[in-house]
């Protein structure tokens, strides 16, 4: 296994994999730096803001979370993953007081902004180490200058554990303050309808394996799911040109909006949002192009730039299937568990949401999350928790 480094430049160092089944070879990974910072949040209560319908919102509270940090990175290559109702981030020390300083705002104004509230903390690599969670990762390219973190070994679930945990949650947490600033959220956006399904079911999926040999499980877990799809996960990728539907005006679009956050700016800010939404929705109903906007190109490329699959020491996924083959991998699923070979979560509905981070139309720099509808990953976090608990 590589050994670490401290420099600022970890992250950009490392060299990039392009198949995704490589994610199960789990000596490829390398260890975080002791003096790198895991950055994790949470919607507080997700669950009932789930219930009221409020499902996009902690969406975009959980995207706002890694946006505000690389908002401030200057540059730096910083690796993140996006878990539906909250993020994790991890950054170097050069960063840490920015990073923390941003995110500490956005723990501090989401509920002005948004209507949630939001646990923050800074967890130093170094400590979760220290208690045997070991943070590794590796770096996958989605596409050119567009890559995701795989996170590997059991730090950023520890990290996730301590800040919802009353002692070590204070110990971590991040404190705003009398700071009313608001947090930079440029490039956050959801103009995007929500993905309705192609193949009568949106299945997000939470696998964690068990044993000792986490990387074999892995191996055997994608092979599985592979066969059970009768091809390439990528072909039930929800995002499709079929399933991708922009409207006039977007439905997301006051969360946008929401997110400008500075009341010195909003009005500037809300007239570019209605004029850019609005000269987006010309491009994608008549195909004409407008500035670094060309519509059969750019959806290509957010086809490409989704984390519908990834890994975080757990495998998610959000796929587009029938309603036989999500049967058939909850049984594959249920017979894994039963067999203490990993503990799952699942959650079906028939359409999927996506949150996009557009960084540069011109430079085709943009990374799009997605979740299962009505809760997804959230839900599938509640269901793994229970089985986890006791007998199922």
């Amino acid at each position: 296994m590589p050994e670490p480094r401290s420099s600022s430049s970890f992250y950009a160092d490392l060299a990039v994999f392009t198949d995704f089944e490589e994610i199960t070879d789990l000596g490829r990974y390398s260890r975080l730096p002791d003096d790198w910072t895991l950055l994790v949040s949470d919607v507080v209560d997700s669950t009932s803001a789930i219930a009221d319908g409020r499902y996009k919102t902690v969406n975009m509270v959980g995207a706002a979370t890694i946006t505000a940090v690389l908002n401030v990175s200057k540059g730096i290559q910083l690796p993140y993953a996006f878990g539906g109702d909250g993020g994790l981030i991890a950054v170097p020390p050069a960063l840490l007081a920015d990073a923390s300083r941003e995110l500490a705002r956005l723990k501090n104004a989401s509920s002005r902004m948004f209507g949630l509230n939001l646990r923050a903390a800074a967890i130093p690599v170094a400590d979760l180490r220290a208690a045997g969670a070991e943070t590794l990762v590796r770096k996958y390219a989605l596409s050119k200058g567009n890559d995701l973190a795989m996170f590997a070994g059991a730090g950023p679930r520890t990290a996730e554990r301590w800040l919802k945990a009353d002692d070590t949650g204070r110990r971590y947490a991040l404190q705003p303050g009398g700071d009313e600033e608001a947090p930079n959220l440029d490039g956050l956006s959801c103009r995007w309808e929500p993905l309705k399904t192609r193949n009568g079911t949106m299945l997000t999926i939470i696998a964690q394996p068990l044993e000792k040999d986490a990387g074999r499980e892995l191996h055997d877990l994608t092979g599985a799911i592979r066969q059970v799809l009768g091809g390439p996960v990528s072909d039930h990728a929800p995002v499709h040109d079929s399933t991708m539907r922009y409207r006039f005006p977007p439905s997301g679009l006051a969360l946008e909006i929401a997110a400008v956050g500075k009341r010195s700016a909003l009005s500037g800010r809300t007239l570019w949002i209605w004029f850019t939404a609005l000269m987006q929705y010309f491009c994608e109903r008549f195909g004409v192009t407008i500035g670094g906007y060309h519509r059969s190109a750019y959806r290509k490329e957010i086809q490409a730039n989704t984390d519908f699959r990834k890994y975080d020491g757990a495998l998610r996924m959000v796929l587009d299937i029938t309603g036989e083959q999500a049967a058939e991998i909850r049984a594959l699923l249920q017979r894994k568990h039963a067999e203490g070979r990993l503990v799952y979560g699942v959650w079906q509905a028939n359409e999927a949401l996506m949150t996009c981070l557009l960084f540069s139309l011109a430079d085709s720099h943009h990374v799009h999350f997605v979740d299962g509808a009505d809760g997804g990953y959230a839900m599938a976090a509640l269901d793994l928790k229970r089985r986890m608990a006791g007998p199922d």
